[in-house]
């Protein structure tokens, strides 16, 4: 019974979270930009589906498509050479009517594919650009800056719910069309529009330890995925695989490449007003979903602020707290709760909070004779691996030094190592402040762990 109710308890949680999500993000508007390599690949249809299924929610999604795989096949094919420098194509003017149409033809393939799912996409000329001209004596002929975007143009088709596609092309006042950076136009139109989220979706944009080298202090999951990054940790982690190589064949997709100029971008775009970017595997199928509609999603995502963090229990917190602490309960680990003895004590607490959802608690509770008791210790499993659970005992801790308390103690029967992690020591139960003592059970048999201040 234990297990089902567990069980029971997992696909609920699941279930709040996107239902959550869904409200959070609706209405929100999207910039999401395709690798064309995943184009080709039997994952396109399946992406596609699931950018439908998003707006369908209420977000409100843009599409910039990448061009570089077809751009190269079509020049390749009229014997046109090309060059890459500073990210930059560079080849013959010659060349630019085939570019043109390269673009036009990826962003026709996604729209096409849109229409099977019955939504009404348009492909738009709303990028103006001027030439990158000659910089230190590399004339880049062909490739443009982006010099302006029509977003008044671009909200009236969002909000007539249509989905607007971005090919890599911008043209000049005078109609000269120039080849831009489809990366560079993705970031640049969410920073423009002020987008909730930027998404990269990219072949094999996997941001794990195996490949990186990831600096101390940053989290990462049981597979070493990093889920995460704020701006100060991405400017961190940039700086730490600056000078790192990976070989094609670990890494076919040359992503590490890539990478380098994306968390730049990414960081400015989040400077600039982009609540959020996310950097995603295009070869893993339900990226998007995942990425919008859970805590930690598939891929990275890069975040100024309002993320995560400890603050004040609140007397709304506490049906997410009784339902946080119900396995450990249930466990034996922790002594039951009710929400009136939570509304009576709720100033004691404090909560986790990530992404809007509650993920952990703990409580404080002091005593007459210098004596602080760290209980209700809880953290969401699936969390766990977060260091979330030693940084709320770090953070009260530092409240009871600043309430001059002399010792800090805990009670537990199945945590003990745990504790002592953490500089606790065992004691015995005579120490206990006479109000705390009067409720200890011999049948139940905690333990009590101390630390000193």
């Amino acid at each position: 019974m234990q297990e089902q109710n567990q069980n029971v308890y997992s696909k609920a949680e699941n279930i709040r979270d996107v239902l959550r999500y869904v409200r959070r993000f609706k209405d929100a508007t999207v910039v999401i930009y395709i690798d064309d390599r995943i184009i080709n690949t039997p994952l396109f249809t399946s992406h596609i589906s699931d950018i439908c299924m998003i707006h369908e929610t209420g977000l409100q999604v843009v599409i910039v498509p990448g061009a570089r795989q077809r751009i190269d096949e079509v020049l390749t094919q009229a014997c046109i050479s090309w060059r890459i420098e500073q990210g930059c194509r560079i080849t013959g003017e010659n060349a630019m009517p085939l570019i043109k149409m390269a673009a036009f033809d990826v962003s026709n393939k996604i729209m096409t594919s849109l229409a099977g799912e019955r939504k009404t996409a348009v492909i738009g000329n709303w990028v103006r650009a001027r030439g990158k001209g000659i910089r230190n004596g590399v004339d880049f002929t062909t490739s443009g800056e982006i010099d302006k975007i029509q977003t008044d143009a671009v909200k009236t088709i969002l909000s007539n719910h249509f989905i607007p596609i971005f090919p890599c092309i911008g043209w000049s006042t005078a109609g000269k069309p120039y080849n831009i950076s489809s990366l560079q136009l993705a970031a640049e139109v969410a920073r423009r529009l002020t987008a909730d989220k930027l998404f990269f979706l990219i072949p094999n944009a996997c941001i794990n330890s195996s490949y990186f080298i990831v600096p101390q202090g940053i989290s990462s999951t049981k597979d070493g995925q990093i889920p995460a990054l704020n701006l100060d940790e991405a400017a961190l982690f940039l700086k730490a695989n600056t000078n790192k190589t990976i070989t094609e064949e670990i890494n076919p997709y040359n992503f590490l490449h890539i990478l380098k100029m994306l968390i730049p971008m990414s960081i400015d775009a989040c400077n600039s007003g982009v609540s959020r970017v996310h950097i995603l595997n295009g070869l893993l199928d339900g990226s998007i979903p995942c990425e919008i509609f859970s805590d930690f999603g598939s891929g990275t995502m890069i975040y100024k602020s309002n993320y995560g963090g400890i603050r004040n229990m609140t007397t709304d917190d506490i049906p997410a707290v009784l339902n946080l602490i119900r396995p450990f309960v249930e466990r034996d680990i922790l002594l039951p709760r009710t929400e009136e003895s939570l509304a009576t004590l709720y100033e004691d607490y404090i909560v986790y909070e990530l992404d809007g959802g509650i993920r952990a608690c703990a409580a404080l509770h002091t005593y007459a004779n210098g004596q602080a008791e760290i209980a209700a210790v809880a953290v969401d499993e699936s969390f766990s691996h977060l260091g979330i659970g030693p940084n709320l005992i770090h953070y009260l801790l530092g409240r009871a030094r600043n309430l001059q308390c002399k010792s800090v103690f805990i009670m537990t029967t199945q945590t003990a190592d745990w504790f002592e992690s953490l500089g606790f020591k065992s004691d015995v139960i005579e120490t206990l402040p006479e109000e705390r003592k009067k409720r200890w059970s011999p049948e139940r048999g905690s333990k009590l762990y101390r630390k000193n201040l």
